[in-house]
């Protein structure tokens, strides 16, 4: 893979708990339309379904997923976020079912989802296991996770401040013991400034087997 870099304002150095931080953030710069270019390529194929975006912000792809027929709730602790995806979602005629929560409080409904997604969520090293555990309770037997964050190797490019929040293969192997692992990989992606970005990217499965409630 090699998707086009999307550029977007510097993260903040945490995830607090309320949405205000985000609220600011929104309302003071332009973030991107354009869906993670990763996540298109491994979701074009799939047959729609009911999908959740995990930390939707601005709903750039939650919109899109809405767009080719999915069902699609997105969770934001932001009410600047969220409402700047319904007014984006209203121009362009698709419907989204937003919950305004946060993603460490929120317990979304178990096998429910065909489809969950988080980008870019950086949360400190003890709260990932948790959140991704959550995650992962929502899919639906046959149902896939798309994970993506910027790796330690962008520190200071692209991402969060703080580099025990950005993502290594290493960081995050052994966070999904509930699903099928298809891809944990690294990969770059061109900077407008000139360069690469370096991501991470999770593509994994629940069988039909597998359990589906959430550990912490």
């Amino acid at each position: 893979m090699s998707p086009e870099a999307t550029p977007r304002p510097p993260e903040p150095s945490e995830a607090p708990r309320g949405g205000w931080v985000w609220d600011r953030r929104y309302s003071e710069a332009s973030w991107p339309t354009e869906p993670d270019a990763a996540m298109v390529e491994l979701v074009e194929p799939l047959a729609p379904g009911r999908a959740l975006d995990l930390g939707c912000g601005t709903g750039r792809n939650a919109i899109w997923l809405a767009r080719r027929g999915w069902d699609v709730t997105g969770v934001d602790a932001s009410e600047v976020g969220l409402a700047q995806a319904q007014a984006r979602a209203t121009e362009i005629g698709v419907a989204l079912n937003l919950v305004q929560d946060n993603l460490l409080d929120y317990r979304p409904p178990t096998a429910r989802f065909d489809l969950v997604v988080v980008a870019n969520i950086h949360l400190a090293p003890g709260e990932r296991g948790p959140f991704f555990a959550a995650a992962a309770s929502a899919l639906a037997p046959g149902a896939h996770l798309f994970v993506v964050g910027h790796h330690l190797d962008s520190l200071g490019r692209s991402g969060p401040p703080d580099p025990e929040r950005l993502f290594t293969e290493q960081r995050l192997a052994g966070l999904f013991p509930t699903l099928f692992v298809e891809r944990l990989e690294r990969f770059e992606r061109h900077h407008e400034q000139g360069g690469s970005l370096i991501d991470v990217i999770v593509w994994a499965t629940r069988t039909p087997s597998a359990p589906t409630g959430a550990t912490t």
